[in-house]
């Protein structure tokens, strides 16, 4: 209960960068791996904004043995002069206050991905310790921050060269971040997106845990790029580019057309900052194709009268790459980690530019154009064929009606209605089914067993092929939130949708399509944190009446040296191998299980995921598996989870 002696001594005010540490959510969206991450981020984004300004030709990323990351440029360093108006040298305005830069007014950056003066000193914050050089005038000006930047070093001056550029080094706090391991994966990719957009620069990534290395150049950025995340899809179209200024704010962009590609994908970014979310630029960019097909549809006689093209059977089979430049005074973006682009004016200038170059393009090039109205046509039958049958299952899925809640009198139910504290265990066989249903806890936990892997509809547009599935059309009523356009997060009845499948390939083959049909049809319940995979335990490690359950290798090393001789290993391939008992303490109850949330870094480079693997392209995942995998070096690696309570 709060204290009634509330006056203007129970207000408190966080001086400096403690504000940052306090709520380090308001700055870097999260404190898992991907807050981590965006540490990373901030400080390539202003060694990209360096580059683009035409200062430097190469950026260094270095993963250090101790945990650390380097970052390396050739700009212009940070500037460490004393300013007499802020009473502070350079380095205190850039690494030890909020609000304070030189990307204000857009007399020293036209453009910028880095935001106001916010991202070094938000990594400063959030790290145990920093060290910056910044090599200016023949000098290595270096300072070192300590206590998430409360204590900085003096400054350390030491004669170099004609060497120039900011060198950054940081070390994440682990009193902030659960994880502090650097991702090299995770890096390289982003690493990827940035040299794609920065032309003429070189971008060297070395990993020295594992001595890994990669260097990223692209000569003709956004056309590599744009073959790298198409692989080698059939082609209904070629490559269309539109490149073009308008109020200030450039534009490259790049899109294909694809052969039996049913899916939408734009690729976005802004001042080269990847927009996850979109924004603006991709609003602008949709709202242009649309109007232009349409003009082209009705002026060639192939749509009628009132008709009309909608935008999301335009897009459908689409593959889009749009980068967009907008000068410093307008630039916005929503929320510090830069997934949207806010400027308003990005969505005009991207429309009146797209609109002037694509209406010549489809003119010139007719044949294409046709080719892509007709594919648009078909998609737009194929929904209005199925919305009759959409609109008759609608009724039976969101009724409410209690008969129809348990098809085939498969599902057990849980007994309470406070939806947001029930869980639903999709489980793998009527025998793992059966021991479930004898452990769990029936107020809270429902169970519905599989019989049979469910059908993969990865690539469907189709409803029917959805609900002539008895797996699929059981889950969707289980559920209770309808699927594709008819999908309401509101009406779920389960807060945690948990699939508990056996760790064998079959299990892993079921837990693929059903994850691939929530991500594809009921994506919502993957973008809330919904889904979660249960993580049954490998071994059971017994001496008497003492027992260790062990969920990798190294676990069960330990397990054996703690009970000595005389153990048993039980090895467990299958749920149905553990009793009630054993899958209740392990897998399902509350307090001593282990879950896996699933969660969507990147929701581009996952959607072209799901379809490389479980689309209907088969030749491309044939070469994608040829490129990669090498069968002569069979390994087993086991999962690295996360304990969730």
């Amino acid at each position: 209960m709060a204290t009634e002696n509330y006056n203007a001594k129970s207000l408190k005010t966080f001086k400096g960068l403690q504000h940052v540490r306090h709520r380090p959510g308001m700055y870097i969206g999260s404190t898992d791996t991907t807050g981590l991450h965006h540490l990373v981020w901030e400080i390539i984004d202003n060694s990209v904004d360096e580059a683009n300004e035409g200062y430097g030709k190469n950026i260094y990323i270095t993963i250090n043995t101790d945990g650390s990351i380097t970052i390396q440029d050739e700009g212009r360093g940070v500037p460490c002069d004393y300013n007499e108006k802020e009473k502070m040298n350079g380095f205190e305005l850039v690494f030890m206050t909020l609000n304070s830069g030189g990307k204000f007014d857009g007399s020293n950056y036209k453009t910028a991905g880095g935001l106001h003066g916010v991202g070094a000193a938000v990594v400063n914050a959030l790290s145990d310790w920093m060290e910056v050089h910044s090599y200016r005038d023949g000098i290595d000006h270096m300072v070192k921050f300590s206590k998430g930047g409360e204590k900085m070093s003096k400054m350390v001056e030491t004669p170099t060269s004609s060497k120039r550029g900011t060198k950054i080094t940081f070390h994440p706090d682990s009193l902030i971040f659960s994880d502090t391991n650097f991702d090299y994966n995770k890096i390289a990719a982003h690493v990827d997106d940035s040299a794609c957009l920065t032309n003429g620069v070189t971008f060297h990534l070395k990993d020295l845990r594992s001595n890994r290395k990669q260097e990223f150049f692209y000569k003709d950025g956004l056309v590599e790029y744009f073959k790298k995340h198409t692989g080698t899809k059939t082609e209904l179209s070629e490559i269309i580019r539109i490149d073009g200024e308008d109020s200030k704010i450039s534009a490259n962009i790049a899109f294909q057309y694809f052969k039996n590609d049913y899916s939408e994908k734009i690729f976005s970014f802004a001042n080269g900052v990847r927009t996850t979310d979109g924004g603006h630029h991709v609003a602008g960019f949709k709202k242009a194709l649309t109007i232009c097909f349409n003009n082209f549809a009705s002026s060639h006689n192939l749509i009628k009268g009132k008709q009309k093209l909608e935008g999301d059977d335009i897009r459908e089979g689409m593959t889009c790459i749009i980068s967009c430049w907008v000068p410093e005074e307008l630039l916005q973006f929503e929320g510090q980690t830069k997934g949207k682009l806010g400027t308003k004016e990005a969505a005009p200038a991207i429309e009146n530019i797209v609109c002037k170059k694509l209406s010549y393009y489809l003119e010139e090039h007719a044949a294409i154009a046709e080719a892509i109205v007709k594919k648009t046509l078909e998609a737009m039958a194929i929904r209005q064929k199925t919305k009759d049958v959409r609109d008759a299952e609608r009724k039976k899925l969101n009724s409410g009606n209690k008969s129809n809640s348990n098809l085939s009198g498969k599902l057990s139910p849980a007994s309470s209605k406070a939806y947001a504290d029930n869980e639903l265990f999709i489980v793998e066989g009527d025998s793992a089914g059966g021991s479930a249903k004898k452990c769990r806890d029936r107020e809270h936990q429902a169970i519905l067993p599989l019989r049979g892997k469910p059908k993969n509809v990865t690539s469907t547009t189709n409803d029917d092929d959805i609900l002539d599935n008895k797996e699929l059309y059981t889950l969707i009523q289980t559920i209770g939130a309808g699927f594709n356009d008819d999908f309401n997060i509101k009406n779920i009845r389960y807060g945690k949708i948990i699939i508990m499948t056996d760790a064998d390939d079959d299990g892993s083959h079921i837990q693929n399509l059903l994850l691939s049909f929530f991500y594809t049809h009921m994506r919502e319940l993957v973008r809330t944190g919904h889904i979660y995979i249960a993580c049954p335990p490998l071994y059971r490690c017994a001496k008497g009446s003492n027992e260790i359950y062990c969920w990798n290798d190294e676990e069960l090393d330990e397990a054996r040296k703690k009970l000595g001789n005389g153990y048993r290993i039980s090895r467990y391939k299958g749920l149905g191998e553990m009793d009630a008992d054993q899958l209740g303490k392990t897998t399902m109850n509350k307090s001593t299980r282990r879950l896996i949330q699933v969660v969507i870094d990147d929701e581009d480079e996952c959607t072209d995921k799901v379809d490389l693997f479980l689309g209907s392209d088969s030749d491309r995942r044939k070469d994608w598996i040829n490129n990669r995998i090498d069968f002569k070096d069979e390994k087993d690696h086991l999962m690295e989870v996360k304990d969730e309570k």
